[in-house]
């Protein structure tokens, strides 16, 4: 059913966090099970205010039905909306009843930034030791890198390997940086710190490349370079790398590849887990949720200190040599 014939045709974003509207709205026979072609109470946990959550939630047949594998409290954990999941709580909904990947929406919370959004109830497990330190990583490593900017940028967050062993790898030539600019060849806004080193024409196969804890960084702020699979198998060689190119027209997108070998194309990083996650992807997907390049370093076990090897300068400027970097 569309919005319309669920009774809530013409209620914006900012309505759902309007307790009156929402409430005339169901007072006048509005649906509290549907909205969009899916569950209204899930919507509200994500956009809605507590007092709208509330409202919803005392009118549905069960506050804790599944979305997509999901409930309404998940998704408010999730979504970093703690007020909504007490409201949740409040009325009824289980916060330790197991979903994706083996979590529930409680342990999900311990490992957030309000871990006592729920009392841990006597004989229910909370985080391990493994679990409470990727926490904390993940905290340290979003904070670090900060709020970026990084549309159209592609990166190779490789592991165990510095700067100059990905250039080998490469076959890439060293390259000395020009002046600054202040503009990319398509005239945009430069992203980069000024530093875009080389004319339009050499621009498709420069990479910047940067050595970090764990690991190195390659990245191109302008295009998809580092995540072409040619490139990514020879990083890869013996390790593992994640690939990353943030379209500007249909979003983040992900690779995996392991000495050679794709194990995963077409993710999305910094995206919800998928139904059949593991317990291990569930965690870095909430720790990373909407942070595509924490989610990437943090993968193959990278941990910058800043934001240097994203947003430049590199270490170096090298050049890739022209070959077919499509295929592997």
């Amino acid at each position: 059913m569309t919005g319309r014939e669920h009774g809530w045709a013409g209620v914006g974003w900012k309505d759902w966090q309007d307790h009156g509207v929402v409430r005339w709205r169901l007072d006048r026979g509005a649906d509290p099970e549907g909205w969009g072609g899916g569950r209204l109470l899930h919507h509200v946990a994500r956009f809605g205010s507590p007092e709208v959550v509330a409202e919803v939630a005392r009118r549905v047949a069960d506050v804790d039905a599944l979305e997509d594998g999901t409930t309404a409290l998940w998704e408010a954990v999730w979504h970093g909306r703690p007020d909504n999941a007490r409201a949740l709580a409040a009325a009824g909904a289980d916060p330790w009843r197991p979903l994706v990947g083996g979590w529930s929406p409680g342990r999900l919370g311990l490992a957030g930034p309000t871990p006592d959004l729920f009392p841990l109830p006597e004989g229910e497990r909370g985080l391990t030791g493994a679990e409470r330190a990727a926490a904390r990583e993940g905290r340290r490593l979003v904070a670090a890198l900060g709020d970026l900017y990084y549309d159209g940028t592609g990166l190779a967050c490789v592991a165990g390997i510095d700067a100059e062993e990905a250039v080998h790898r490469l076959e890439a030539v060293h390259r000395a940086a020009a002046p600054p600019e202040d503009e990319d060849p398509d005239g945009r806004p430069n992203p980069y710190g000024g530093l875009y080193p080389y004319d339009e024409g050499e621009l498709g196969l420069t990479v910047g490349v940067t050595t970090v804890p764990g690991g190195c960084v390659v990245t191109q702020p302008w295009g998809f370079a580092p995540q072409m699979p040619g490139v990514l198998a020879r990083l890869s060689a013996g390790t593992v790398c994640y690939g990353l190119y943030a379209n500007p027209k249909s979003g983040d997108q992900g690779s995996i590849v392991r000495d050679g070998t794709v194990e995963g194309s077409d993710l999305h990083p910094g995206g919800a887990p998928d139904p059949d996650a593991t317990s291990e992807e569930v965690l870095a997907s909430y720790l990373y949720r909407h942070n595509a390049v924490a989610y990437s370093c943090a993968l193959v076990g990278l941990r910058p200190a800043d934001a240097r090897a994203v947003t430049g300068p590199p270490d170096l400027w090298v050049e890739l040599p022209q070959r077919d970097h499509w295929n592997l």
